[in-house]
Parts: C-alpha cells; sequence; structure tokens
C-alpha cells in the first residue's frame, strides 16, 4: 500500500514540477509600468511605454506588438535631427541579459497606429508583445492623464 501511495504522489508531482520549469522559462521576461496617454477625439496614433526586464543570461528582442484597439503597433525610436525631433521605425529591440530597457516618450516607444476610438484616461488597452525568445507576453497599457510625461507613483 505504501508503494502505491508513494507511485501516486510521483504520478502527480511530475508535471506539477515541469509545468514549474515552463513557467520559469516563460517569466525570464517582466514588464512593469506598461501605460499609454489619453487621446482627443479624431486622434489617430497613440504611442505605448514600459520597461522590459530580461532575468535570463541570454538577450532576447521585442519584434512588435499587437492590439486590438489598432490596426497596428510599430516599434519606433526619436531622432534628434537639428533642432527637430523625429520618429522612425525600427525592426525591434534588444533586450541584453540580466538587463532592462525602458520604453518612453522622447525614446524607443511602440506607436499604435490608426488606434478605433480615444483612449480615455483610467483605462485599459490590451496589449501582446510578441518576443524572439519568450514568445508572446500579454499585458496593458494604463491610460493616464494627457500631459503624463513619466512614471507615476503610486
Amino acid at each position: 500500500m505504501r508503494t502505491l501511495a508513494v507511485l501516486f504522489v510521483l504520478a502527480f508531482s511530475v508535471p506539477a514540477f515541469a509545468q514549474q520549469g515552463f513557467a520559469k522559462d516563460k517569466n525570464t521576461i517582466q514588464i512593469e509600468d506598461a501605460w499609454s496617454r489619453a487621446t482627443a477625439p479624431g486622434t489617430t496614433i497613440a504611442a505605448g511605454y514600459l520597461t522590459v526586464r530580461n532575468a535570463s543570461d541570454d538577450r532576447d528582442r521585442l519584434l512588435g506588438a499587437s492590439t486590438p484597439l489598432a490596426r497596428k503597433v510599430e516599434t519606433h525610436v526619436t531622432l534628434k535631427d537639428g533642432n527637430i525631433m523625429r520618429m522612425r521605425e525600427v525592426p525591434g529591440y534588444d533586450v541584453p541579459g540580466r538587463a532592462h530597457m525602458e520604453l518612453k516618450p522622447g525614446g524607443a516607444h511602440l506607436m499604435l497606429i490608426d488606434i478605433k476610438r480615444p483612449f480615455k484616461e483610467g483605462e485599459k488597452v490590451p496589449l501582446t508583445l510578441r518576443f524572439e525568445k519568450a514568445g508572446e507576453i500579454k499585458v496593458e497599457l494604463e491610460v493616464r492623464a494627457a500631459g503624463t510625461s513619466g512614471h507615476m507613483t503610486h
């Protein structure tokens, strides 16, 4: 009877260990402080900002993103051209191992193109990030006041 009990415990604990290992691997990329600004009626674009933390020793790459609230999402950087700030689409962002990168106003950011409706302060915008190694990660952009320029304290 004791052998049967041990076999029973082992049979059901192996899948649990496998799930923990899989979950740990999928959690090497953590997303923090995901947000966007409220938009005015008639606006067709919005920007998304967030911090990506890579707990792995290996680099990963944010390849792109999507949301049901925009036709497409592009990865952009802001560059200074003389006295003019310009945005340029890039093919993604590298995230070094054991490091983080911040998508923020005036720098790298997500550009949500052809938004389906204005974003209102306080709402959440669903966003799926697509990484080269970590795969898809679902997050929500917290919509903050139109004049917001960075991190909020809670």
